[in-house]
Parts: C-alpha cells; sequence; structure tokens
C-alpha cells in the first residue's frame, strides 16, 4: 500500500465475530440507532445480519465492554450516549474515523496539543540511549520513505516516530497512550500528507525534536513538537483529502 493513500486500501480480514461487532458497532455510532433506543428484537437483528442469535449476544457483550450499549433484565439491550464509549478503543476509533471523521481529526489535533509538547519535555529529561535510537531509526524511515518515488511506509514510519517519543518521556501511561490511537493518527497523516510539499516540510521539524532531546532540551523539544502539530493543522484545512473537501479543492 502506497504510504500516503487512504485507509480504504488496507483490506481488514474479520472473524465472524469481529464482523457482527463490526456491524453494530458502525450502526451505532452511525446514528443508525440514537442514544437510549433499545436494540431491535433479538431474533429479527440476527436474521437481518446472517447471525445466530448466540453470535448476536457475544457481539452485544463486546459492545457492552466498550460502553456502547447496555443490557439490564426489564428494559433490554440500550444505546448509550457517546460519553460512555471507550474513544480510546481501536475499534471505536475506526468506526467514528468512517461516521465522524471530521470530528476525529479535531479530537486528534487537541489531544496531540495537549501530550505531545509534555511528552516531548520529559524525553528531553529522561530518554536513554535506547530511546534516543528509536527515534532516530523512526526518523531515518520516514526519510527513506519520504525520499522514494510512492512514499510507500511513510505514515507507518511517522506513527512509529511519534509513538517512540511518547515512550521516550518514560511514563508508561503515556505510552499506552500512543499505541492506543494510532489509528487516529493514522487518520490524521493520511489526510495532512495529501497537502503538496506536507511530506518534505515536515522532515525538519521532526528533525529538530530529535536534536532537542538529544542535547537534553525540554523547551525546545516541546516547542519543536507544538510545531509539528500547528502544520499538521494546516496541512488538513488545505488537504484534498479532507472530509467534505472535493479533490483539488484545497480550502
Amino acid at each position: 500500500m502506497n504510504g500516503v493513500q487512504g485507509a480504504e486500501d488496507v483490506v481488514h480480514f474479520l472473524t465472524a465475530h469481529q464482523r457482527v461487532v463490526d456491524e453494530l458497532g458502525r450502526r451505532i455510532v452511525g446514528g443508525t440507532w440514537e442514544p437510549g433506543d433499545p436494540l431491535p428484537v433479538e431474533d429479527a437483528l440476527a436474521a437481518e445480519i446472517g447471525v445466530s442469535r448466540g453470535g448476536l449476544r457475544e457481539a452485544v457483550k463486546a459492545l457492552v465492554a466498550k460502553g456502547m450499549l447496555r443490557v439490564r433484565p426489564r428494559t433490554g439491550t440500550r444505546v448509550l450516549p457517546p460519553e460512555h464509549w471507550n474513544h480510546l478503543d481501536r475499534d471505536v476509533l475506526r468506526w467514528k474515523q468512517a461516521g465522524d471523521a471530521t470530528a476525529l481529526l479535531r479530537d486528534t489535533g487537541e489531544l496531540r496539543r495537549i501530550v505531545e509538547p509534555e511528552a516531548a519535555r520529559l524525553a528531553a529529561d529522561r530518554a536513554g540511549p535506547d530511546d534516543v535510537r528509536v527515534l532516530c531509526e523512526s526518523l531515518a524511515a520516514m526519510e527513506a520513505a519520504a525520499a522514494a518515488p510512492d512514499r510507500d511506509g511513510y505514515i507507518e514510519a511517522d506513527i512509529a516516530f511519534h509513538r517512540a517519543l511518547l515512550d521516550a518521556s518514560g511514563n508508561r501511561l503515556l505510552g499506552s497512550l500512543g499505541r492506543a490511537v494510532e489509528i487516529a493518527l493514522e487518520h490524521s497523516f493520511l489526510v495532512s500528507t495529501q497537502t503538496p510539499g506536507a511530506v518534505e516540510a515536515s522532515l525538519p521539524g521532526h528533525r529538530a525534536v530529535v536534536r532537542a532531546v538529544e542535547r537534553r532540551d525540554p523547551v525546545a523539544a516541546a516547542d519543536a513538537v507544538l510545531a509539528l502539530v500547528e502544520a499538521a493543522e494546516r496541512e488538513i484545512a488545505q488537504s484534498p483529502g479532507r472530509p467534505g473537501g472535493p479533490p483539488g479543492d484545497p480550502a
């Protein structure tokens, strides 16, 4: 897959259970059922989706675990409002990408502004030789992919760089957060890298982050990451691949 093409080029092979969870989750995120609505009668819904009643029940359990459904003896299975959902769940992020990509891009940008500068600040204080090595390897992979004709693997390397930065902070919760939001980052980078010149322009900023971490300069590291986030927001606004933007018509 070309590293800067859309996620629709990726083929996901789902098990029978995952297929039912995916179908129900997409419907909930897409607004087929409003918060508080009961799911249709079990027999009818199972027949519509083409699954056994037992398979449907297992899928419902999975969505209960994600905070999207609630099962009660007298009131049945009802849809919970979005504030109850686990928005860091990989499936929920994927469904949001398909159902409300604009909101996901906004939420991702805001999360990055809040988290990444402080993670870079901590990394400049705490990163060990192995942390710096992984950052440098990710940067080298970005540079190699950017120089390739099809730029294959660029987004993967970019995600690895930002995940490595969160790991280098020495805060395990931040490291776990980085792995949790990979899908959101991928979606953001897929859009931002479609802006002409965005890939080339991003490389100096990533080099600045590595240099700041290497020389133990927390302020410079935080400033460099914030500049990357702000540049990505501008690129998304101008991207022909942004949600609602016609191809070739940057906003």
